[in-house]
Parts: C-alpha cells; sequence; structure tokens
C-alpha cells in the first residue's frame, strides 16, 4: 500500500513551466532566449501557408512539382524553406484517377511542421484523438488503418492503391498492454 500522499490537484502549466524554467536557471542554463526563439518560430514560421505555396508552386510549375516527387525536402528548399535536421524526407504524394491517397497523421515529430505549423489546440486533445482516425474504406467500414495493418481485403483493403509509412503491427507482432 502507498503511504505517500499524492496532491489532490496538479498545478496550472504556468506554474510548472516557471517551475522548470526555475531549475534551468539555477543549473546555469538560459532557458528564455530559445523559448522566444521557438515561440517565434511556432507563430511566425512555421505557419500553414508554407505548404500552400509548395502546393500552388507545384499545381503551377510542373518542373518543381517533380522535383518535388523526387525529392520533397530539396524542393522546399528552393523556396526557402527548410525542416529540421532529423527530417531526413519529405514525401509529396499525388492523387490520380487510380491512386487516392490517405494519410492518417498522429502528428508525431516526424511531420513537416515547419511546412504545414502546428497542429491546432483540439487536436492534441486526449478526447478526440482518443476517438482514433474515422476513415473508411471498402464495403467492410473498417477503415485502412486495420486493413493496412493486415492488408487483408476481408477489412476493406482491396489492393488497389498503394499504402504508404508504417502499417503498424501485424498480427505476428508482439503488443504491449
Amino acid at each position: 500500500m502507498n503511504t505517500q500522499s499524492r496532491p489532490s490537484q496538479v498545478a496550472p502549466v504556468e506554474n510548472r513551466v516557471a517551475a522548470i524554467e526555475a531549475v534551468f536557471e539555477q543549473r546555469g542554463m538560459e532557458p528564455k532566449p530559445f523559448i522566444e526563439t521557438m515561440t517565434h518560430a511556432a507563430e511566425e514560421e512555421w505557419v500553414p501557408r508554407n505548404g500552400g505555396r509548395v502546393v500552388a508552386k507545384a499545381w503551377t510549375d510542373p518542373a518543381f512539382r517533380q522535383r518535388l516527387f523526387a525529392n520533397g525536402k530539396d524542393a522546399v528548399a528552393e523556396l526557402g524553406l527548410s525542416m529540421p535536421a532529423h527530417h531526413r524526407h519529405l514525401v509529396a504524394l499525388e492523387n490520380t484517377e487510380t491512386v487516392h491517397n490517405v494519410i492518417v497523421c498522429t502528428l508525431c515529430s516526424c511531420t513537416a511542421f515547419t511546412i504545414i505549423g502546428l497542429p491546432p489546440d483540439w487536436y492534441k486533445d486526449l478526447d478526440y484523438r482518443a476517438r482514433g482516425p474515422r476513415v473508411t474504406h471498402g464495403a467492410a467500414g473498417n477503415g485502412p488503418r486495420s486493413a493496412a495493418r493486415n492488408r487483408d481485403p476481408r477489412l476493406g483493403y482491396d489492393g488497389r492503391y498503394p499504402l504508404h509509412g508504417d502499417p503498424g503491427p501485424t498480427a505476428g507482432d508482439r503488443r504491449l498492454a
């Protein structure tokens, strides 16, 4: 039995941030300049219009469009857009008459925030995220998530469209409870 008492309430986020900043400062670190730099980047530089510029350029410049499909990271650099060093690739996909791409993204650290902007606050809300993806495919209606995981036509994946990225664990993978 745990005899330690637990606080009945969690401190407001502002108090927690101030406490973390104080610890950094006590250890000789200066968090404020970093916070100011990152806040400016998130609010002024990493905005959805960057992605709009990329798409508009691809629609109006066939040579850029081909470069975007060949190497997205290099192509967006032509527009003055950069990506973090840990982003080794930027993959651009195109819908056609026979290929329709659906991206089900959790907006984790691999997401190109510098190109598409940060997610809205509601997107990271636990209640919203707990609902999971709501995309259906095929008559079974179980969605690409389970279909891609199992690549099973009975689950709505009919093989007509390519599956991009990690399809998630397969039936043979171990899962953590």
